[in-house]
């Protein structure tokens, strides 16, 4: 894969994001409730906690929950909650195994289209529509995983020259529009809220 991204903000965290399809995963599956920067920082903190110099869906599949929870709950812990997202990383990686014989990137080598993409992502534990949609706008952006109609798949998130989503971030001024474009929502939404 070694692709050059900016989604952890931090060099050697980008860096295992662009070359590992199983850091890509569990950033996008630790992106909720925290910052994107600490989401995607995550794969590499889990990877140096494990003494590895690579992610491996079966080792962590295969890791005492316990131990891998400690982990994950060492200061500067993982995530706010470290605990139900190690539970969902080692869920993830179980089911990489039983599917994909632990290979994160066989979820999109061999997809048939968009559709077929997006229909793997959201079968993918502590992965939901939007998260697989984001995910499909991030493998066509950023990786150059481009099935036929990944776009549609993707959703609004597909859109060229959007700023919605991590899919959308290239550095620090797209992050800053990114963030200002989630704020906008938020905003929105309460006011619906407000207003029904």
């Amino acid at each position: 894969m070694a692709t050059k991204v900016h989604l952890a903000q931090r060099p050697e965290a980008d860096e295992l994001l662009g070359r590992s399809p199983l850091a890509a995963l569990i950033g996008m599956l630790l992106d909720q409730q925290v910052p994107m920067e600490w989401a995607f920082s995550g794969p590499y903190t889990i990877m140096e906690r494990l003494g590895a110099d690579d992610l491996d869906a079966g080792e962590i599949a295969a890791c005492d929950p316990e131990r891998f929870a400690a982990l994950l709950s060492e200061k500067p812990a993982v995530h706010r909650y470290p605990g139900s997202m190690a539970k969902r990383v080692q869920q993830l990686c179980r089911y990489l195994v039983e599917h994909y014989d632990g290979d994160a990137e066989r979820l999109w080598t061999d997809v048939a289209d968009g559709k077929e993409l997006f229909k793997r992502l959201n079968a993918l534990p502590g992965y939901g529509k939007q998260k697989a949609q984001i995910f499909v706008a991030l493998l066509g952006k950023q990786y150059g995983v481009r099935p036929d109609g990944w776009r549609e798949a993707a959703g609004d998130y597909g859109e060229e020259g959007a700023r919605r989503s991590v899919a959308d971030i290239t550095g620090p001024d797209s992050l800053a529009e990114v963030r200002a474009f989630k704020q906008q929502m938020k905003a929105a939404a309460k006011a619906a809220k407000a207003s029904g």
